[in-house]
């Protein structure tokens, strides 16, 4: 239900995304702003408090037309410190998915904030976001929304920042166990997002293992190696782990375990090394803090789960509230290209 005074969101209208990998911001204009966004307002570790200023400074600075899913008492609360109350239209449900929740636990949960909020914006075709347990949004969005035919399994990718312009990394948590042919598929699903999204006219794509060398890695990563010459990618073969920040190639695919080591890897180094630097006064502080604002989950607001019919972006789960504008400015500049619903993975292009 929505509550008396609360309003609708716009019309779609397609956003744009920059090269380097972050969306451009959605702007008020004749066409109106990007694609509406339904939120799990209770999804991460703070719920309202964050996601409702994020919602509302997505909407003020950036056009974006988000729906707000959760406890309406609670998010009502919030709207009326930002002094935002019938500004954002407001979807009540009372379950919610904690970040402890197991993915049975968050399937089986009736009305949850991440369930309505799926099954909205499957009605809407608008983009989802939630920054609840990752385990839990990819199961609760492949069963509202499904896959897209031919994909095995979703994947997650994230475009990160390289001293050329971006890397994507797919898989980053999506699929812990995947097989070999999804591995392949992620390669293709990461490579659709990089042309269409990041505007890459042909996406080089890179293998993650433990040597660049054809027949390194492990049964996984030998296997996904045979199978990549035979799909609809540009395969450049192994990659390492030096290279994926390097510009080596513009798309890194590996399983989402491994992906997900990676990129938590990066997060923290990028913190160990800035904070060093700054302690030995190894550079001007403003440009460290620049150089980490890039590797933030305010910079990039969270991933997005390829492979489905329809948008979905995951945010990191301690996101605060610039990190969640910047999740839905991102979700609704996301277009509803081949990259996101990988339709005909299978063949070639």
């Amino acid at each position: 239900m929505v509550a008396p005074g609360d309003v609708p969101p716009s019309d779609d209208a397609a956003g744009a995304v920059l090269p380097s990998g972050l969306a451009r911001p959605a702007r008020r204009a004749a066409t109106g702003p990007g694609r509406p966004v339904v939120l799990d307002a209770m999804g991460g570790d703070h719920g309202p408090v964050q996601t409702v200023p994020g919602a509302l400074a997505a909407h003020r600075e950036q056009g974006a037309e988000v729906v707000l899913v959760g406890r309406r008492e609670q998010i009502h609360r919030e709207l009326r410190v930002h002094g935002g109350l019938g500004e954002l239209e407001v979807v009540h449900t009372d379950g919610i998915v904690t970040m402890t929740d197991g993915v049975a636990q968050a399937i089986a949960r009736p009305a949850t904030s991440l369930k309505v909020g799926c099954e909205l914006a499957r009605r809407r075709g608008a983009a989802f976001v939630s920054a609840g347990s990752t385990g839990a949004v990819v199961a609760c969005a492949v069963r509202v929304l499904g896959r897209a035919d031919g994909v095995l399994r979703p994947a997650l990718a994230i475009a990160l920042p390289t001293a050329s312009g971006s890397t994507v990394l797919v898989d980053v948590g999506g699929t812990a166990d995947p097989t070999a042919p999804m591995v392949a598929q992620f390669a293709v699903l990461g490579g659709r997002y990089a042309r269409t999204v990041l505007g890459v006219p042909d996406p080089l794509v890179g293998l993650l293992s433990i040597g660049s060398e054809p027949g390194k890695g492990n049964r996984l990563v030998r296997e996904a190696a045979r199978l990549l010459p035979d799909l609809p990618v540009r395969f450049h073969g192994n990659v390492e782990g030096h290279d994926v920040l390097a510009g080596t190639v513009d798309v890194v695919a590996t399983d989402g375990f491994t992906g997900n080591v990676v990129l938590k890897n990066i997060e923290g180094c990028v913190r160990t090394v800035l904070g060093m630097a700054a302690d030995g006064a190894a550079a001007v502080p403003g440009a460290l803090g620049e150089v980490g604002r890039r590797y933030s989950a305010d910079a990039h607001g969270g991933a997005a789960l390829l492979g489905l019919n329809g948008s979905v972006l995951v945010a990191h789960g301690s996101s605060g509230a610039t990190a969640v504008a910047r999740a839905c400015t991102v979700a609704s500049a996301l277009t509803e290209a081949d990259a996101l619903t990988g339709s005909t993975v299978g063949g070639r292009a």
